[in-house]
């Protein structure tokens, strides 16, 4: 898409059934984890989950991210735009965004076969903020904030798969 031209991408393959790993990757809360206490990808800072009626767990759901980061007010809101258990779910930013070193992104993740286990693939597609101080700090932190993300988030569901917390 080439409204959003940057692309990251971070797989695992694990051992369970794509039942079992979609159920952890379809929580907006265990997704956004990596962001909820102060860490220095953050700058200090952290963020919130909350989720509409739906919980973030059907297509048109809503979830609202907001917080801090480098002492700055940030806020996201995303929609759930395709869910289809077990194998995909891709969501998106709505309105403007008040992000630091990204502006809109499109996230998801699929769920694939592979051998004993199954491939889970979790990816972002993101821009850029306009020109400006954010563009600079966007080129020298918005590629490591997207990995920093994706690869937290494959992580997370491959010790809770493997039954650490």
């Amino acid at each position: 898409m080439t409204d959003l031209p940057l692309h990251y991408e971070a797989s695992a393959t694990i051992a369970r059934s794509a039942e079992s790993i979609f159920a952890m990757a379809d929580e907006p809360d265990l997704m956004t984890k990596h962001m909820g206490g102060p860490s220095l990808m953050m700058g200090g800072g952290s963020m919130r989950c909350e989720l509409d009626a739906l919980g973030g767990k059907a297509t048109g759901s809503v979830i609202r991210l907001a917080g801090t980061a480098f002492g700055l007010t940030i806020a996201a809101e995303e929609v759930v735009e395709a869910r289809v258990p077990p194998t995909r779910k891709v969501w998106a930013t709505i309105g403007m965004p008040q992000l630091v070193v990204i502006r809109a992104y499109r996230m998801g993740f699929a769920i694939t076969p592979s051998g004993a286990g199954n491939l889970l693939l979790v990816w972002i597609d993101y821009a850029l903020p306009e020109p400006g101080l954010a563009r600079w700090l966007a080129r020298a932190f918005g590629g490591m904030f997207a990995r920093w993300c994706v690869n937290n988030m494959v992580r997370e569901i491959q010790h809770r798969q493997a039954g650490r917390p």
